[in-house]
């Protein structure tokens, strides 16, 4: 054993010192008074791309918002808009808004409690309600609204007594505010009033602030401003009356901070007159300054990435969103702007919710009440890294940042739970050699130091392998210094957990993980499961490999490699063909459960690669096993199993859970709500939304069309059929550090350029292609002919 790695025993002050240090790494307060934004000097909006605005002809029903709702964020605040002429309602969220605490002793089970009590919930900020009474639906005609994706903006449009009346919703990261925009042309005007709501008990009024019990402050405030007419305060409402425009602004927040030393409060920051502050600050504006300066700020993460997957019909352009959706699944022919539509939603679901607070957990960042289920936490086992895999592909690894800010605050919180009450006698899971050190997470986590259901030893080597790989693709090495005590903590978690056993029939020691779960099924306590396995021989090698380019460490380093050399490896049964879950020839649990935690080593990992360097039968096991798993599942489910298709180049299974996904939500079923979110069936004829496969879609498509590893690329290695015509994907991220622009044509690449963004020397292949690119950071290629 290492004498360097903390023991059982860590003094509290070194995890007071390891707080101040996450914590000053982990950024700004999520909430803060900051300067005036820099205004665009060009006083023209850009104009908007067709391609990128669904749009539908239907307001949403105010009863149904998660389904219906139009999302807008900007990374922190976050809302959904109902769009109804007569009564617009915006459901108001903060990342931070959470209920619960550090939640820091256990049941009698030695878990952790997991309630909206102890553990706390993810919950709504406000409620904005604007009325116009003479708006009402049934005297409109003409009715449009749409979210412009590559502007970032809502915009609803109708015609009433013979003057069109137009709104535009947008929530600006330069101005921290939301604003909402009333004009019209014609000569008409808007009369009604606004009011502000809290959803916690709070009175209507221009501004409220509050607390919950766990000391988390909170506050919002609005204001309106018109031409032409009057606007004033009303009591608790804002009136507005004879109005030719209306503009309303809205803020808010919480005193949240990434720093566990202050238990993640700034006891100095006054969510309610910061918020007031804001409005004031954003409302010396016109809107049409406010709207460019956020438009500009959104496209420069939007613009990153074009996708194009071929030409949709006339007939299916003619079709409003919802309408396009249901025929896709009701003619099954192939809609590809459509398609690429879709992934752009994800990109624009990551650029308004992921950006300088917390990351995005199960709802995102968008709720329709205060009792999300699994209180939209953080799920470790699978959920919150899908979230991630689209970023860095698709352009957006600046929205990466947030997880691992978030992992960095949390870390001196887990790291003492897991000193404190990982080796419970009554844990389960906890570690029969009786050692404890480094740190691990429960299965769900929240923003306060907390973990809630059910320890989950391996979550700590899923979160560092991901993190790792926003390495991989940025080859920045300030990110790898910010998570090199994330890497050391867990291997030193691990290096206390490993048992040594000798293999059946052989006289030979292996090292395989303490009882554990194959996440979410079978046995509760088997040792050696694959899951776990993978994921710490993962995890041991990134950091022998950080270890060496930080030269740091590498006493320790020698150690932990000489521990993934004895790791058991798993194998495939000779029973069922199929790559072992439970390190047992037999299926322990659902044979096509929702869960794929064996085949981590095919993705998000790559020891299992279908490219020869691999062994067939290992290959062939993995193939089986993911085949017996299904082609039905939950949106999450889906986009994985189409990720992991994508790695074995079964371009159209990947294809096809794709479309399962597009297909429209009915009744509470799985697939695609009427706004695009996806919704999981929970039980018969009740469906929730989800966010994880709205990410975890569009990162499989981008891997149908580019593999890469550090060191190899490979172009269109799951191209399927209903794309192949031709198509474009420009500033797509590739592991080893380059950005790849990929243009293509009956199936075959024409064109691909490289550009480093870090990296030196890779491969790139189609089919038995392959050329070696050498570049230094900045500099760029262009290949032509890749296919001949």
């Amino acid at each position: 054993m290492d004498t360097d790695r903390p023991s059982d025993q860590l003094p509290r002050r070194k995890l007071l010192a390891l707080a101040a240090m996450t914590g000053a790494l982990a950024g700004l307060p999520t909430f803060t008074a900051t300067a005036a934004p820099q205004r665009p000097a060009d006083s023209s909006l850009p104009a908007g791309d067709a391609r990128h605005e669904p749009w539908w002809q239907a307001p949403a029903d105010d009863r149904s918002m998660i389904e219906q709702g139009l999302p807008v964020g900007n990374g922190r605040l976050g809302a959904l808009a109902s769009n109804d002429p007569g009564r617009e309602v915006l459901l108001i969220t903060d990342a931070t808004m959470w209920t619960g605490g550090l939640n820091d002793s256990l049941d009698a089970d030695g878990q952790f409690p997991y309630d909206r009590e102890n553990f706390g919930s993810f919950t709504l900020l406000a409620r904005l309600t604007v009325d116009l009474p003479d708006h009402d639906l049934s005297v409109v005609s003409g009715y449009r609204r749409a979210l412009a994706l590559d502007q970032g903006v809502v915009t609803t449009s109708y015609v009433r007594s013979g003057v069109t009346y137009r709104r535009r919703i947008f929530a600006s990261r330069p101005d921290d505010v939301i604003v909402l925009h009333f004009t019209q042309s014609g000569g008409g005007h808007h009369t009604g009033t606004l009011t502000l709501q809290g959803t916690h008990g709070e009175d209507a009024a221009t501004s409220f602030g509050a607390a919950f019990p766990n000391g988390l402050r909170y506050g919002a405030a609005v204001t309106a401003y018109g031409s032409g007419g009057r606007v004033a305060v009303d009591g608790p409402r804002v009136s507005f009356s004879g109005c030719r425009e209306l503009t309303v602004v809205v803020s808010g927040g919480t005193n949240y901070v990434p720093d566990a030393e202050t238990g993640y409060r700034d006891p100095s920051l006054d969510p309610e007159g910061l918020a007031r502050t804001k409005v004031r600050a954003a409302a010396a504006h016109s809107a049409g300054v406010l709207l460019r300066t956020h438009v500009a700020d959104h496209r420069t993460l939007f613009g990153q990435l074009d996708v194009s997957l071929g030409t949709s019909s006339a007939e299916q352009r003619a079709m409003n969103t919802w309408e396009r959706l249901k025929a896709r699944a009701r003619d099954g022919v192939p809609d590809p702007e459509l398609e690429a539509s879709y992934l752009q939603f994800g990109r624009y679901l990551m650029i308004s919710g992921s950006r300088g607070s917390l990351p995005l957990n199960l709802q995102g960042l968008w709720l329709d009440g205060n009792d999300p289920d699994w209180m939209g936490d953080y799920h470790t086992d699978i959920n919150i890294q899908m979230n991630y895999w689209m970023a860095d592909r698709a352009g957006l690894s600046s929205c990466f940042d947030a997880l691992t800010d978030y992992c960095l605050a949390q870390l001196p919180s887990w790291t003492d739970l897991t000193r404190r009450h990982f080796n419970d006698p009554r844990n389960r899971y906890r570690n029969s050699s009786g050692e404890n050190a480094g740190w691990t997470v429960a299965i769900s986590t929240n923003p306060h130091g907390g973990n809630g259901w059910w320890w989950h030893p391996a979550g700590n080597a899923w979160l560092c392998t991901t993190l790792w790989e926003h390495y991989e693709f940025t080859r920045s090495s300030s990110h790898l210094e910010r998570i090199y005590p994330l890497l050391k903590g867990a291997c030193e978690f691990w290096e206390a957990r490993l048992l040594t056993t000798t293999l059946p029939g052989t006289s030979r020691e292996v090292l395989v993980a303490d009882s554990d779960w194959s996440p979410e099924h079978g046995p509760l306590d088997a040792k050696g499961i694959t899951y776990a396995q993978e994921l710490v021989w993962a995890l041991f090698g990134i950091y022998c490999t950080a270890s060496a380019e930080l030269q740091k460490d590498t006493g320790y380093a020698d150690t932990v490699a000489s521990l993934r050399r004895k790791l058991y490896l798993p194998q495939v049964s000779e029973k069922t063909g199929w790559l072992e879950e439970w390190m047992s020839p037999d299926n322990l649990g659902e044979t096509t459960h929702r869960h794929l935690s064996p085949l981590v080593g095919l993705f998000p990992g790559d020891r299992i690669r279908p490219d020869g360097s691999t062994p067939a039968d290992l290959v062939d096991g993995a193939t089986a096993l993911l085949a017996a798993r299904g082609m039905e599942s939950f949106g999450w489910a889906n986009a994985w199993r189409s990720l992991c298709w994508a790695r074995l180049k079964n371009a159209e299974n990947a294809y096809q859970l794709v479309v399962n996904n597009l297909r429209p939500s009915t009744g509470g079923g799985n697939g695609t709500a009427p706004n695009l979110f996806d919704i999981y069936e929970v039980s018969p004829g009740r469906g929730i939304f989800q966010i994880d496969a709205n990410f975890g879609t569009p990162a499989a498509m981008i891997e149908m069309l580019l593999y890469s590893r550090p060191g190899h690329i490979e172009l269109l290695p799951a191209l399927p059929d209903a794309w192949a015509e031709s198509g474009s994907l420009t500033g797509a991220g590739a592991r080893g550090g380059f950005v790849v622009d990929l243009d293509w044509r009956d199936g075959r690449p024409t064109r691909a350029r490289l550009r480093s963004v870090g990296g030196r020397t890779t491969t790139v292949a189609y089919g038995d292609k392959i050329r070696t690119v050498s570049l230094q950071p900045g500099g760029s290629v262009t290949l032509k002919d890749l296919a001949r």
